[in-house]
């Protein structure tokens, strides 16, 4: 690389190394031309928010866990709705008519092996008869 480039390049990684430790209120100190805050733009609060609480431990619940009994009813329930799910789906359709079975075509009679083959209207397989 000559040199100028790799003043180029050394200077593009100094400004992004730089721009990535800038906070994020760089902005409210730009003027709105140059991509600041707007005129009517309402002030930022002066603390910042707090954090999530993560390690508390959530409230007690206000629903008590199934029963066995609830449980096992439950389950059988979706069982019987997957049940009759899946017969209706293994039924036809009303609305659609049954498709029709295209006619078979009509198999011909093997060719008699006796005799000779023009003599019986079928071509030879390619062997020639015997004079």
């Amino acid at each position: 690389m000559p040199v100028p480039q790799r003043s180029i390049v050394l200077a593009a990684l100094v400004a992004a190394t730089l721009a990535g430790c800038a906070g994020g209120q760089v902005g409210d100190a730009l003027p709105t031309a140059a991509g600041g805050l707007p005129a009517g733009a309402p002030a930022r609060t002066a603390a910042s928010g707090q954090f999530p609480a993560v390690y508390d431990t959530p409230p007690p619940r206000s629903t008590t866990p199934m029963t066995d009994e609830d449980q096992l009813k439950l389950e059988k329930d979706l069982q019987a709705a997957r049940d009759q799910q899946n017969s209706l789906a293994s039924q036809p359709d009303p609305g659609d008519a049954p498709a029709k079975k295209p006619a078979a075509a009509k198999k011909t009679a093997p060719a008699k092996a006796s005799g000779d083959a023009a003599a019986s209207g079928a071509k030879p397989s390619g062997a020639k008869a015997n004079p």
